[in-house]
Formats: C-alpha cells, structure tokens, sequence
C-alpha cells in the first residue's frame, strides 16, 4: 500500500467549485479504537450538498436549492464552524484494510457499512461534516460504527443504505410506525424512497407525496396511493406524517394529520421556516418528532432487513468518484428516483 490517496476535498461553503480532486492525500491512520476503510462505494446525499452551500446555517430561511449567502460560523450539522478541508461523503461501503490497536486483527478483510450518524460522548457526527468521509479511496472509523454486512448486493448497492435509510429507519422507529395510514412527503428522494419501502415492510397503508412523472416509480417502491405535490391531503387522513420537505406545504400537511397523530420530520428541503397554529398541536392531541440522532440498533437493524430480503436496492444512476460534481449536478435536478451511487474502487 502506497502512503498516499485520491479522493474529492472540500475547500470552502459555495458551489461545486469548492469540490477538489486530489491525488496526493496522506491515508490516514487508524487510532486505537479505529480500522481503516478502503472504500469501494458511496453515494450522493442532500446533506453533503447542504454542508457544501451552507445550508444548515441560521441565517439560511429558504429552500435548499434558494441558498445565496451563509454564515461559515455555524454553517454545519452540528451548529460550529465545519474543520476544512473536508472529506465528504456521507456513505461509506468498503472492506477494512488496517485496524487500530486495540481492535482484533481478524477484521482486516470483513465487508462493512458505516454508521452515517455516530454518537461520540453524546454529541452527534456525521460522516462527511464532523469527521472525514466516503469521498476518497480510504477513511477511518470507530470499529463500533464499521458494521459487517453479509449480502449479495454490489458495493454500489450496499452504499446506498448508510444515510438514507437510516434516516428513514430512525423516523419510522422514533414515530413507532405500525400497520397504520402514512403520508410521506419527498417520496422519490432517497430518504423519501426508502421511507416507503421501510413503511411498506411494516404492514403500513402507504401515500407518497411526488410529482406526476414519478408517480409510477414511486409505486414500483411500494407507495398504495401517490399525491401530487400541489394536492392538498385529505383532513384526517393519516396516522403518521413522514416529512422531509417543510416550506409552504407544511400546515396543509398536518391538517392531513387525524387526531392524536404524530408528525416526524428529518428535512425541510422546501424551507424550514413554517407556519404553525399551536391550537392544531395541543387541540388534537398531535405528537411531533424531530429525527437525527439514531440509537445504535438502527444500522443493525437495517442490514438484518438487506440480508433477509425484506429490501431491494433502488440505484438510479452511478457515476465514478472523479465526476461527483456531475452526480451532484444531477442529483440537484431532481429528475431521478432513489439513490444515485458513487464508484470510489473505479473512480479514481
């Protein structure tokens, strides 16, 4: 093994230009309690979008795709100035290649996943803002959060999975989603797309809220019934609102809410600034849920779900780590449905 790496370095907050290809990148080393990852895959998240333009700041008020200035002070996941540069790449499928000290060398060679979102000493990281991530040959991780996945899907498969679905996973778990009525909003994104296949699995009556040209693959994902996005829900209708969007939408959303429902919500990409009439919270008993932090059996739990069988990976488009500012480009259009994959083993 060469000392050195490839890999996309964050430079700056901005647009695509502060993406960097390098190829002079020391391979880091693994602390006591790490391994070391060669990464074979990731894939393209809103977060590694929103951490590049600022979007996570205070002083952003619209969508994510209206941002124009930002505040470099608070402009991360957790509220402080982002250590640039950066690796990104919130995903992270790879073999273990070195471990730490204190790890068992037998683990040189297992298949692993990365925990996405990681708890150190009760402060939450991400993979790709607080600490480097899949966006390079190789990265480091807790051997807590580098977890052995046994499944005949590709790398490119099993990278969709981290981020996205786990962020699903932690909002249908912290809403306690049973076999009842859903409504998810952003339903052909990636964390969208893998609400409904998760909802589905658990016996729920799934609606997916998307535009006309995808409604169809949004069934194909396991959604019973589709709204367009400039439909108004059904008053009462819905045992559990999942929301990734926020904006403008919101109070016709939660009028879709019954009584006593309960509202989770991991995304705004329409905006985080709502209008909400608290009479509708207290006067109907609703219960809202903000989902970020995730409790360590949701990977686990979702990786038992891929090697059971219950899932099937949703890869619209792959394309290799060199041209990730096209994958952003692309993803930024909005035009797909599911996850668009990120070749590091071949991309470099």
């Amino acid at each position: 093994m060469t000392n050195v790496m490839a890999g996309v370095v964050l430079t700056g907050h901005g647009g695509p230009d502060m993406l960097e290809w390098r190829d002079d990148m020391a391979i880091p080393t693994p602390k006591p309690d790490e391994v070391l990852i060669e990464v074979a895959a990731s894939s393209v998240n809103n977060t590694d979008i929103n951490t590049r333009i600022g979007w996570y700041s205070q002083t952003v008020r619209g969508a994510t795709d209206a941002v124009s200035e930002t505040s470099d002070a608070d402009a991360s996941w957790s509220g402080t100035p982002l250590g640039l540069p950066r690796i990104q790449g919130a995903d992270v499928c790879g073999r273990i290649s070195r471990v730490g000290r204190d790890i068992d060398p037998n683990r040189i060679g297992e298949r692993v996943l990365v925990r996405t979102m990681q708890n150190h000493d009760g402060a939450v990281w991400t993979m790709g803002s607080e600490c480097d991530g899949g966006f390079a040959q190789f990265c480091v991780a807790r051997a807590h959060d580098a977890i052995v996945v046994d499944s005949s899907w590709s790398d490119l498969e099993l990278a969709t999975l981290p981020c996205a679905y786990s962020t699903a996973e932690g909002m249908l778990q912290r809403a306690s989603l049973k076999a009842e009525r859903v409504l998810i909003t952003g339903a052909s994104g990636g964390v969208g797309a893998a609400a409904v296949q998760l909802a589905k699995m658990r016996g729920a009556h799934v609606t997916g809220v998307t535009t006309p040209s995808k409604a169809n693959a949004v069934r194909e994902l396991g959604a019973d019934a589709i709204l367009t996005r400039d439909e108004t829900p059904p008053r009462g209708a819905f045992d559990v609102l999942v929301d990734l969007v926020a904006g403008p939408g919101f109070p016709d959303m939660l009028d879709g809410l019954a009584d006593f429902g309960r509202y989770v919500c991991s995304g705004a990409i329409a905006g985080p600034i709502v209008e909400l009439d608290v009479r509708k919270l207290y006067l109907r008993d609703l219960s809202f849920f903000g989902s970020t932090f995730q409790p360590d059996n949701i990977m686990p739990d979702l990786i038992g779900y891929v090697e059971a069988g219950r899932l099937r990976p949703a890869v619209t488009a792959t394309f290799l780590l060199r041209d990730l500012k096209a994958a952003q480009a692309a993803f930024a259009a909005k035009t797909h449905v599911g996850k668009i994959a990120i070749d590091v083993a071949g991309g470099t």
